[in-house]
């Protein structure tokens, strides 16, 4: 499908501002979105938002179904009576640009019990509505909670180092630990039922105010999740969890040795069996929480990089075909039209390309990637074609202030070709950029916020291959400017962005009140 012209921003929600260490599906992302609204802005783009593990990545979740229970707005269980004043104010002062993740787990997960249980007290079960989730979520619901259940039972360890009968669901397995962690796993239960209703508030509140919600997928999940503990069967693992092949990249100019991600592949034979329902489901729950969804790693839908389990480098892999033609069209069938972006970085043959348009999905383009002697032309504007989405950067790029500044320092033509193409020598390339990429004939320009807040490498989201340290950047207010809104609304009214006319009317803009 063919995208309406529009223009957006990237923002993790767990980088909205807020008091409890990290961003919240509260007040601080309603206005958010009325911000949005001010800068003529129709689509808000998050990362994943599964629960998330060691390392803190949105790309590595326990599952590819659930929410992360971090995003839990406490302010709203403190509203509903499940948590106290005197309780909120165990947070210390946080950094409010960065998230201690390890401080932030342990304080709030004890938070998040002591609302469960008050809940429970106050109504000794479930409400009809949380009983109602949990039965229309239960194909996934009930393999997620009781997978974290024995998970936190068994010290966090991966799920092939837990009690081996309830590790490879032997005979009567589920069901023994199921009564023995009942509570634990209720307590999961409840967790998701209150991030889907806050999210469901959210998503609703963006869509009346004429914003759409771009959500991501990877394309491969987790070893450490539940839908590999609960579906061996579907993915390349043998009967003892241990991995027979692996996903990753193979060597090119920037790793001679390539890329070892370490994720268990799809038996794509099998999913074909029954028509990709996994798959079906899996993009049938997303649609539920967003309006669009960008797939991750797209070219491994028609060919994917195969490399032997226990390999220490992915040099000896090979290239296997995937079914995905086969696959959208099944979810076509069953779904209707599919509203999806196409992370198409990257060597990206002629196949993939035709995959991508056959079924009309837009392909991306990251501007920082255009510029010098080793630059990919088909990234600068005057080559989009208009089914595309342009980027500044993503979260795996510097930010684009930071980003020209090295490459000015380091003396390459990165910049000086920058400054030609865009006419400009002043100090605020990153506007520049941002002017070309809303100026392009592209239908859809999404702006991480960094970039639209101009900020340096501080603000950095991801440095890719690094362990630690990654996903912590936060912004607040203060850092947006009173004319920030007003600029930006402009610009996507001068290059036809901003939407229908009408709309815009009739939305109320509550923007100003947080500043």
């Amino acid at each position: 499908m063919e995208f309406k012209r529009s223009a957006g921003v990237l923002l993790h929600p767990t980088s909205l501002p807020g008091s409890h260490g990290i961003g919240e599906l509260g007040k601080e992302a309603f206005n958010f979105i009325d911000f949005l609204a001010a800068a003529g802005q129709t689509i808000w783009q998050v990362l994943p938002m599964g629960p998330t593990g060691y390392g803190d990545s949105p790309y590595q979740c326990f599952s590819a179904f659930a929410g992360n229970p971090l995003l839990i707005n406490l302010d709203e269980l403190k509203s509903d009576g499940l948590l106290s004043e005197e309780d909120l104010n165990e947070f210390p002062d946080y950094d409010p640009h960065k998230i201690d993740f390890g401080s932030v787990i342990n304080i709030k997960f004890i938070l998040l019990w002591k609302a469960y249980e008050t809940y429970l007290n106050n109504g000794k079960s479930f409400s009809d509505e949380c009983k109602t989730f949990c039965k229309e979520n239960s194909h996934w619901l009930d393999d997620y909670a009781l997978f974290m259940a024995c998970k936190n039972h068994h010290q966090g360890v991966v799920w092939t180092e837990w009690s081996k009968d309830i590790a490879f669901r032997e005979d009567g397995a589920v069901d023994i630990w199921t009564n023995k962690l009942s509570k634990e796993i209720q307590f999961q239960k409840f967790l998701q039922y209150k991030f889907f209703t806050q999210w469901t508030k959210i998503k609703e509140y963006a869509n009346q105010h004429n914003i759409k919600i771009i959500g991501d997928i990877p394309i491969f999940i987790a070893y450490d999740s539940a839908d590999l503990w609960s579906n061996r069967d579907q993915f390349t693992v043998d009967k003892n969890g241990k991995l027979e092949t692996i996903a990753g990249v193979p060597p090119d100019y920037f790793s001679p040795t390539g890329q070892l991600w370490g994720n268990p592949l799809y038996r794509w034979d099998k999913m074909e069996e029954d028509n990709f329902s996994w798959w079906k489901k899996r993009l049938e729950q997303m649609l539920k929480l967003v309006d669009y969804i960008r797939i991750d790693h797209f070219r491994g839908m028609q060919a994917f990089y195969e490399i032997p389990g226990g390999s220490e480098t992915a040099q000896h892999g090979r290239w296997m075909l995937a079914p995905g033609r086969k696959m959208f069209q099944a979810i076509k069938d069953a779904l209707g039209e599919l509203p999806i972006l196409a992370e198409d970085l990257g060597i990206i043959t002629k196949e993939v390309r035709n995959l991508r348009d056959e079924f009309g999905f837009p392909g991306m383009r990251i501007m920082q990637f255009a510029f010098g002697s080793g630059g990919e032309k088909k990234f600068l504007p005057h080559n989009y074609d208009k089914n595309t989405v342009v980027y500044t950067g993503s979260h795996d790029n510097d930010t684009t202030r930071s980003f020209f500044e090295k490459e000015s320092e380091l003396g390459s033509d990165v910049f000086l070709h920058a400054q030609e193409y865009l006419n400009y020598y002043g100090d605020d390339i990153c506007f520049q950029l941002i002017k070309a990429a809303q100026a392009s004939v592209a239908n859809i320009v999404i702006i991480p916020m960094q970039d639209m807040l101009n900020l340096g490498s501080d603000a950095r989201m991801n440095f890719p291959g690094v362990q630690n340290g990654n996903w912590q950047w936060r912004f607040t207010w203060d850092q947006v400017n009173n004319k920030l809104a007003n600029q930006y609304k402009e610009m996507s009214e001068l290059y036809e962005r901003s939407g229908d006319k009408k709309e815009e009317d009739e939305i109320v803009i509550k923007y100003g009140e947080y500043l």
